[in-house]
């Protein structure tokens, strides 16, 4: 599942490099700006978000629909108290990518125009970060707006991934797979991404629910996500075999390099609460890439998580995403600097991606919304 390759192309990096060494009154003023701007999801909706529910990413050549867009947007939807649309997206996404029974089904990845010119299903394989994201997002929705039936659609849900999307690994124990075809090589190998496995909502998950499992998988993603950073720099995808050994997977696109999957790794380690009794092991363990992002002024696009070599700088959707983890490290300075950089080149309006990226990272920052230690959602209407 090879996804989100196209993001903002940069302009004039002397521009750029002059204007972050600006003083930080100019960061100020721009954080303030940005926050009289409280429905960021508005602008979502308008650009990417079809009158039915079907999130399209506009640069993709066959208009293609994500479940992981559908997720996104169900959980920004429930932080705008926007119920309408949450409603179509989660009917879409039902009617469309699970046959028409969410309790039945695990929704297909990918969905777009075929080569017959007809629409529909891509690749019937579902993804695990999107059914995670779904999953939270009815059942929270269940808990802030009192609704059964979201809470039951959640529960089924959660099952499923349970079951379908899972595996007991040697030494890992029950971990998270990305999909339930795909990933296990001659029954020895696993193939595994840490960006799939948001450390809050894995605990919100070994918390509220009833099985003890979630709790494993919890503990088995912490030692995914630090083991396979060992200079602290999270891979895209990475290799486990049964010797108990990560490897980079030669084979694969990324061949050991960390982009755009493994941005999020750190987006979500920024969401974290302080009391989370792991947050100061992921913050240490992933501070590589604060420190690179202090030096350069910039996130790199790919970075070759053994060696530090890197590539060219990434967009400003990469800065947004690092927005709450540098925050969460109290590095003001680079914090605003990166708040700049958003502010001089900001992902078009046409870029899924790097707006998902923007809307996440500033919408926590200006706190729209957070999660607390248990990983409940926590949002400006409600709380």
């Amino acid at each position: 599942m090879h996804r989100r390759r196209v993001m903002s192309t940069m302009g004039s990096l002397g521009l750029l490099y002059g204007l972050l060494a600006s003083n930080s009154a100019c960061a100020a003023d721009s954080a303030h700006r940005q926050n009289l701007n409280p429905d960021p999801w508005s602008n979502f909706k308008t650009n990417f978000v079809s009158e039915d529910g079907r999130v399209i990413d506009l640069g993709s050549e066959r208009r293609q629909t994500y479940s992981e867009g559908q997720g996104y947007a169900l959980f920004f939807a429930l932080v705008a108290n926007d119920r309408i649309t949450f409603a179509k997206l989660l009917q879409w996404t039902e009617a469309n990518l699970c046959k028409g029974d969410m309790t039945a089904c695990l929704p297909a990845w990918l969905w777009g125009r075929k080569d017959d010119q007809t629409w529909g299903v891509l690749d019937d394989n579902s993804a695990s970060d999107a059914d995670l994201w779904i999953a939270y997002s009815l059942g929270e929705a269940g808990r802030l707006w009192s609704l059964q039936r979201y809470k039951l659609l959640s529960e089924f849900l959660i099952a499923r991934i349970l079951k379908e999307e899972t595996a007991r690994i040697p030494s890992l124990g029950l971990s998270l797979l990305p999909a339930p075809k795909g990933f296990v090589v001659e029954g020895k190998t696993w193939r595994l991404n840490p960006s799939y496995m948001p450390m809050h909502l894995m605990h919100w998950l070994s918390v509220y629910q009833s099985d003890a499992q979630w709790r494993e998988i919890e503990q088995s993603s912490l030692k995914i996500i630090v083991s396979a950073s060992p200079m602290g720099y999270v891979p895209d995808w990475i290799l486990y075999d049964e010797k108990n050994q990560f490897s980079i997977d030669k084979n694969g696109i990324e061949k050991g390099q960390g982009a755009y999957n493994a941005i999020r790794t750190y987006l979500w380690a920024g969401f974290l609460d302080r009391n989370y009794e792991h947050k100061s092991t992921l913050t240490k363990k992933l501070s590589a890439m604060a420190i690179f992002v202090k030096n350069h002024g910039y996130p790199p696009e790919s970075i070759d998580v053994l060696s530090g070599k890197f590539s060219n700088p990434g967009s400003t959707g990469f800065s947004a995403a690092l927005l709450p983890f540098l925050a969460s490290l109290g590095d003001e300075k680079t914090l605003k600097a990166q708040q700049q950089r958003i502010e001089v080149y900001p992902p078009r309006q046409d870029e899924y991606y790097p707006q998902v990226l923007k809307m996440f990272g500033e919408g926590w920052l200006y706190g729209l919304y957070k999660f607390n230690k248990n990983g409940q959602l926590l949002t400006r209407w409600k709380n």
